[in-house]
């Protein structure tokens, strides 16, 4: 390539190519890169204690979502009070998500299994999903679309979300979650319902995904499931 962005057979090449191919001439012949310290500071190894959740709630109620905690006994009877509050009728539930989270009365259940039509979705008032990890400091969930959370469509196209977390999965911040998740998956990051703002300032909400988060913590539960059988 020569000094005008073409190649050296003539053929123009394009502005990526021609902005690579100056910094490779400034950087001249030796491009080895200095070494990057890698001195960040550990993930922190609390887990699920009160302090930790009372924080996470604290941060989501800031983002204009609601948090409730429960006892694990307590998660379907928490569900149907978010259903009838909101008017949700239509409720998704992803494969491989708990039975006993859903209560028995009060709301239509659509399972995602097999997978529900774009139109189906985006149709649903709702979707009741697990988690895989939340951050405290930041206020943050992360569905990775394991057993329990389903496709990532489902965490976007309903206009309300209902999560159910367990205490176990809260952990101290984002260092601590990355270290909880699986790279190769599919993740979705929630740090509150959906919204941004116009050109005012004005707050615009449901935008890109939900304009409504509940999230529902089991605070006697530890990060795993339970083996019984009540699954599927």
């Amino acid at each position: 390539m020569n000094a005008d962005g073409q190649a050296l057979d003539g053929r123009a090449l394009d502005g990526r190519a021609v902005i690579l191919g100056r910094i490779r001439r400034a950087l001249g012949p030796d491009r080895d890169a200095p070494p990057v310290p890698r001195d960040y500071a550990p993930a922190s190894l609390e887990v699920g204690t009160p302090e930790l959740i009372a924080l996470f709630a604290e941060r989501m109620e800031g983002a204009h979502a609601t948090v409730r905690r429960v006892h694990d006994a307590e998660v379907a009877a928490a569900v149907a009070d978010i259903a009838g509050r909101r008017g949700l009728r239509r409720i998704i539930t992803p494969p491989g998500l708990d039975r006993r989270w859903r209560p028995e009365a009060g709301a239509e259940w659509l399972a995602d299994d097999p997978p529900l039509t774009t139109g189906q979705v985006e149709g649903a008032d709702a979707v009741l999903t697990a988690a895989t990890v939340a951050a405290a400091d930041s206020g943050t969930l992360v569905l990775d679309g394991g057993p329990g959370q389903g496709r990532r469509v489902l965490s976007l196209l309903p206009d309300a979300m209902i999560v159910v977390l367990r205490a176990g999965q809260v952990v101290a911040d984002f260092p601590a979650a990355v270290a909880r998740m699986d790279p190769a998956r599919p993740l979705t990051v929630v740090s509150g319902p959906s919204a941004t703002v116009d050109i005012e300032l004005s707050r615009v909400d449901g935008v890109h995904g939900p304009r409504e988060l509940d999230v529902v913590i089991i605070e006697d539960a530890a990060a795993e499931p339970p083996l019984a059988g009540g699954r599927g």
